[in-house]
């Protein structure tokens, strides 16, 4: 599999009962089960496509898997392995590469930190926010600053 990411899809296939059964890439034992995976173009029982680190069943986390040096991985630990991880906008505190953000331009922010920095108001989705001096301002607050700089924003 070598050095590079790979991400593989995972199909459960039912066992049809008139065919020869199809060995294991796990165990190499015959899959004699009701079901199997398919996946990195191969044949694997459910207990046996497994994450390497956490043990989960790859079947069962998703129709994804992750392949780096020789690993079978779950997309979570993959990330936690070999993802980017980098800093909150906001808090300046460490983001894990596995978890949800939110982005504005080049920002990065936790999704607890993602609120106005005048008042905290937390963003719905759907919400206007704006990016003024790299804060984040809610609607009221970024019209008030405008309003205090001398102009007023253009109603359309």
């Amino acid at each position: 599999m070598g050095a590079c990411r790979r991400e593989a899809g995972i199909q459960m296939l039912s066992v049809q009962p008139d065919t020869k059964p199809k060995g294991c890439a796990g165990c190499n034992r015959k899959i004699k089960d009701r079901y199997l995976l398919k996946a990195l173009d191969k044949y694997w029982h459910e207990d046996c496509l497994k994450c390497a680190c956490c043990d989960c069943r790859l079947g069962e986390v998703g129709s994804t898997l992750y392949t780096k040096a020789n690993l079978i991985l779950c997309r979570r630990d993959y990330l936690r392995l070999f993802g980017v991880t980098g800093n909150c906008a906001a808090c300046s505190k460490l983001i894990p590469a596995f978890e949800m953000v939110m982005r504005a331009k080049d920002n990065v922010y936790h999704l607890d930190c993602f609120a106005c920095q005048l008042c905290n108001q937390r963003f719905c989705v759907g919400d206007k926010f704006f990016l003024k001096n790299n804060m984040i301002l809610c609607q009221t607050d970024y019209e008030e600053g405008l309003m205090k700089e001398g102009y007023a924003p253009q109603v359309r």
